[in-house]
């Protein structure tokens, strides 16, 4: 147990995890970021990451939940009560259930992937927005796709923003921040067929086969894919678009397309 329960915001460890939670860079110098609620905490401890410091507001958090919790936490990690007035001020979204841990990150790379014969694949490039990316590793985890791949990263992958709106999927799937000129190599080694989602020059998604290994291939909305990828492609590909407008959100785009290679594999 803990020996003392913590109720001043100019606690430096209150100060620090809030430093965690606002700052990129605070999360690269520390090597930690932060992580909220027990079904979040619980996918990270699965996965296997390391948990270095716990708090707890027991006046929140129930004790068979914490229990739960407390039993699957290795014997070096830390833990610290603190008072509903400073859990409150710590806590990044409301209804986390009163625990908050800092948690070290693993950095992985494209040969820690441990794929099947025919791997289903998301890539991103240069997705900005923590929001989306959160949303289409949803999606990832509900189709049970293979890994989400970002190329040439322009968000911290462990931003408090993306580990919320993934609900904890940044966890249950393996997730590689790399280049992309090594990831295109990385496909052409493995012949994992290449679609990229575009307006141009493509053809429909469910006229294109997904039975294969695939790796499904967005840019942001704003500016789509640089020439990289589509000169890499193995196909284009696009979702039709029966309004005035050209484009959806690309968390969108990638359930539907996710879901199309789910359909084709189980006819």
């Amino acid at each position: 147990m803990s020996d003392f329960t913590i109720t001043s915001a100019q606690n430096p460890k209150i100060k620090f995890l809030l430093g965690l939670q606002q700052k990129s860079s605070e999360r690269r110098k520390a090597n930690l970021f932060v992580v909220e609620g027990v079904r979040e905490l619980m996918h990270c401890v699965n996965a296997g990451y390391k948990i270095d410091n716990v708090f707890r507001c027991p006046q929140i958090l129930s004790d068979g939940k914490w229990e739960e919790i407390s039993s699957s936490l290795s014997v070096d990690t830390s833990y610290f009560e603190v008072s509903p007035e400073i859990y409150d001020k710590i806590a990044y979204r409301g209804g986390t259930e009163g625990v908050i841990a800092e948690i070290v990150p693993q950095r992985k790379t494209l040969d820690d992937l441990c794929l099947p014969e025919r791997p289903l694949i998301v890539v991103l490039e240069s997705v900005e927005k923590p929001g989306n990316l959160g949303a289409v590793l949803r999606s990832a985890d509900a189709a049970k796709a293979d890994a989400v791949i970002i190329c040439d990263p322009l968000t911290d992958l462990y931003n408090p923003n993306l580990i919320r709106s993934s609900i904890g999927a940044v966890f249950t799937v393996p997730v590689i921040a790399c280049n992309s000129e090594e990831c295109i190599t990385f496909f052409k080694k493995n012949n994992i067929s290449i679609l990229t989602a575009q307006l141009q020059d493509s053809k429909l998604y469910y006229d294109t086969d997904m039975t294969c290994g695939t790796a499904i291939v967005m840019g942001t909305e704003a500016t789509g894919l640089t020439n990289v990828w589509r000169e890499a492609a193995d196909a284009h590909i696009r979702i039709p678009m029966l309004g005035r407008l050209d484009s959806l959100n690309v968390s969108v785009s990638a359930a539907i397309l996710l879901f199309e290679a789910v359909r084709q594999r189980n006819l």
